[in-house]
């Protein structure tokens, strides 16, 4: 009757549902680009605005600039980021080679071995926390690696130690 019926997997079922929006929202914006009414009107330069008849120019002082002319869109720029780093002098000794710093060097190794920040963190917890069914858990995966990890090593000891023993037999 349905006992043999697979669970829905969520993830597909979400990435079902967002293909199908995406779709509906291209033939919209296809429909919406057909009902836009290009203008025929040449061009002046490069700025986009159109040539109007000398008959419009006497009744109005300034280009009409048709409604598919929009302002750009600008993007926030942190000018910190853009402007070059001023050395500070205490950096430098006094014959002007750079100082060792080791806090920066410790940084850079710590940022070096700690991983990217992650794009989605609710996602990392959702998954971390058993949350998809289907899929473990990260801890129980995190826990099965560090009992390996545990089993290899006193396994990696007894044997290092047999054959240890072994030599110092042999030697008497």
């Amino acid at each position: 009757m349905g006992f043999n019926k697979k669970k829905a997997d969520p993830i597909s079922d979400k990435a079902r549902a967002l293909s199908d929006e995406i779709a509906a929202l291209e033939a919209e914006i296809k429909r919406l680009d057909s009902q836009l009414q290009r203008p025929t009107a040449p061009r002046h330069g490069s700025t986009g605005a159109l040539l109007q008849s000398p008959e419009s120019n006497r009744h109005s002082e300034t280009p009409v600039l048709p409604a598919a002319v929009r302002e750009p869109v600008f993007e926030n720029i942190n000018p910190a980021k853009l402007a070059p780093r001023e050395e500070l002098p205490e950096l430098f000794n006094e014959l002007g080679v750079r100082k060792y710093d080791l806090p920066a060097l410790l940084r850079r190794l710590r940022s070096q071995f700690s991983g990217p920040a992650t794009s989605n963190p609710r996602l990392v917890n959702y998954l971390a926390a058993g949350g998809v069914h289907g899929l473990r858990p990260l801890r129980y995966e995190k826990r099965v690696a560090r009992k390996r990890f545990i089993w290899l090593v006193v396994t990696l000891a007894v044997i290092l130690y047999g054959i240890f023993y072994i030599m110092v037999l042999s030697r008497h």
